[in-house]
């Protein structure tokens, strides 16, 4: 079953000859609970489109619908709501509110959509990411792979049908990249949710059911690793 459908989308930034096209008539679709891996050089437009995806930056045209709902016809207010409770955002960088702690970095959807705090799902998640015990740790006391396991906590917290990681193991070890990999495989599975990574890692685009190739802002390879 389709969840993703994207329409030709394009994004331009600047005019004249500072005109940079990020995006050129992109088109694809994502099937619900797929892992899609998108890889690419940088600058070829994988975080762009990425962003687009979840809601954070608009296109210059075309269409990305949603289980049947077009994103952007969607006002501003509206918009927010969708990125809130649809989609789970994973960045490289974890952005972590630092005078937070670990639950209420992990709650902070939860509670600016004005909502109550699912307790069995955020004590799931604390055994699933292995934050049992941290609970009351700031960001700046736990090291990094803690800090992306927080993340990932924080996107999931919402049970969002879509998981967006931009380059979610750039700033990690080896053994703590495939542990965060790990993680993210097992919730695609556990949650039937879909995930989509940008990664520059040939060893985690491996694992993915399908690879989404993009340069110059244009889809160059689409192959389905497994079913």
């Amino acid at each position: 079953m389709e969840i993703l459908k994207i329409e030709n989308l394009t994004k331009v930034y600047g005019a004249g000859e500072n005109e940079v096209r990020a995006l050129d008539g992109v088109s694809f679709s994502v099937d619900k609970g797929e892992f899609l891996a998108i890889i690419g050089p940088s600058g070829s437009g994988k975080s762009t489109l990425l962003h687009i995806l979840g809601g954070v930056d608009k296109p210059t045209s075309g269409k990305v619908y949603m289980d049947g709902q077009d994103v952007y016809a969607q006002n501003d207010e509206q918009l927010a709501i969708f990125r809130r409770r649809q989609v789970g955002l994973i960045y490289q960088f974890y952005n972590l509110i630092p005078v937070l702690n670990v639950t209420e970095n992990m709650t902070l959807p939860v509670l600016m959509d004005g909502r109550a705090v699912n307790q069995e799902r955020l004590n799931e998640l604390l055994d699933v990411l292995n934050l049992r015990g941290r609970e009351k740790h700031l960001p700046n006391q736990l090291s990094g792979g803690q800090q992306q396991r927080v993340s990932i906590g924080r996107a999931l917290m919402n049970a969002p049908s879509v998981v967006l990681a931009d380059e979610p193991t750039g700033n990690l070890d080896s053994k703590n990249s495939q542990e965060i990999v790990e993680l993210l495989k097992f919730s695609n599975k556990k949650y039937g949710q879909t995930l989509i990574v940008i990664t520059h890692d040939e060893n985690i685009a491996l694992q993915a059911d399908r690879v989404l190739a993009i340069e110059d802002g244009r889809i160059t390879r689409d192959e389905v690793l497994r079913k």
